[in-house]
């Protein structure tokens, strides 16, 4: 079981402030910020090369400590300043030619759909999207249907940015196998409230950001790839760490994941990520995943009996991510005015998910995302500001037509 008590002590915010934006950027426990802050120090007193020779025990820590979340090899885990940046370094390194085709899903964020149009317009591939079954999250029996020769990758968001489904990861990961084709999961939204094993799902490569689930700091993320793939592949560029030059015409490639990652980094980022990724295995995955699901229930139940509210989730499976709107009421604004009273949510925007949002025609919606140190009490009082604002605009929108 975990301490709340213990786990809010760690987040002093908590004291003053309602986080149901834990999708967005969770607040970093004690000891993470503790990590960045004596690392800055260190760098103050020290100089940030001999700083960084301090740190090295820790600074390995984040391989090994990622390897085992994941259960992945610690030469199979690269770090990147962002889960974007982590993603493209994979996912431009494939050997694309004209006439290779990616699979996506409804459920793609923007920054990878970005991506792929770029490389529709540079080398001419061809974006085949899957369809949803009737819960809204990926179909596999039709993704599996559309596999063919020329499918060179299939992309998957494992828990999309706009909403809480849960899409079947694993299932897409056997289709993939059976056909011989590279798999790319997304999983920013689900490394850190859920189990996520590499092994399992049976992707080839994985992104991640720190500062979401994992409450790390931000300006941190990483790459899993597996081993034979990542040693297929020339990255998009690479530098003195990725590469050594070996004789004046000629140089050698770093193996594996590390490869992907260039020598200029955040080293304090680096450290906090990886005590987020300790801090998270000592609370422990399976109490944080069931934790978040049953306050994510009391939220959706709460939320649901509010006149006015509709709750926009898909999906059989359903995570810390609650999605709605209330009736003619923008979420921005709705955003805002809950932040003035102490409660932090985020507003998802059309153009961050066209092919969910856009074709569903929501318009954007509200996002409130719950983590491990929320309570019971916070989603109360988030429920009570919620229907304070749906009662404001019935009563003008009736004032108005009376």
């Amino acid at each position: 079981m975990i301490d709340i008590a213990q786990v809010r002590r760690d987040t002093p915010g908590c004291e003053t402030f309602i986080h149901f934006d834990n999708a967005g950027a969770s607040p970093m426990p004690d000891p993470v910020f503790r990590a960045v802050t004596d690392h800055m120090a260190a760098e103050r007193a020290l100089g940030g090369y001999e700083a960084e020779r301090r740190a090295q025990p820790a600074l390995e820590c984040l391989y090994t400590g990622l390897a085992e979340l994941l259960n992945a090899a610690p030469d199979e885990i690269a770090y990147a300043e962002n889960a974007t940046r982590a993603w493209n370094m994979a996912v431009y390194a494939l050997p694309w030619a004209e006439g290779d085709r990616v699979i996506v899903h409804g459920s793609e964020y923007a920054s990878n759909m970005l991506a792929f149009l770029h490389l529709e317009r540079r080398h001419g591939i061809t974006i085949d999207i899957a369809p949803s079954d009737g819960t809204g999250q990926i179909d596999v029996d039709a993704l599996e249907r559309m596999i063919t020769a020329k499918t060179k990758l299939i992309s998957l968001v494992h828990v999309p940015t706009q909403g809480g489904l849960v899409n079947p990861a694993a299932a897409v990961g056997d289709a993939a196998r059976r056909h011989g084709v590279t798999y790319a999961l997304d999983a920013c939204q689900s490394v850190g409230q859920m189990a996520v094993d590499v092994g399992k799902i049976g992707c080839d490569i994985l992104t991640c950001t720190g500062r979401k689930y994992l409450r790390g700091p931000r300006g941190t993320g990483f790459l899993y790839i597996r081993r034979d793939l990542a040693n297929r592949l020339d990255p998009p560029f690479i530098d003195l760490h990725a590469a050594n030059w070996s004789a004046e015409r000629s140089f050698d490639i770093a193996p594996a994941a590390r490869r992907f990652e260039n020598y200029e980094s955040n080293v304090a980022g680096r450290i906090g990520l990886a005590r987020a990724v300790a801090y998270a295995r000592k609370v422990g995955i399976a109490s944080i995943e069931a934790r978040i699901e049953s306050l994510a229930q009391e939220l959706r139940q709460t939320l649901n009996a509010i006149r006015g509210v509709t709750l926009q989730d898909l999906g059989a499976r359903t995570c810390g991510i609650v999605t709605f709107t209330i009736d003619q009421v923008d979420p921005i604004a709705v955003r805002d005015v809950l932040f003035q009273k102490g409660i932090s949510t985020s507003v998802s925007l059309v153009n961050h998910a066209r092919l969910d949002l856009g074709r569903r025609e929501t318009g954007p919606v509200l996002r409130a995302s719950v983590h491990y140190f929320n309570t019971e009490g916070e989603i109360e009082r988030f429920g009570a500001a919620v229907a304070r604002i749906a009662l404001n605009t019935s009563t003008q929108t009736e004032n108005l037509s009376s």
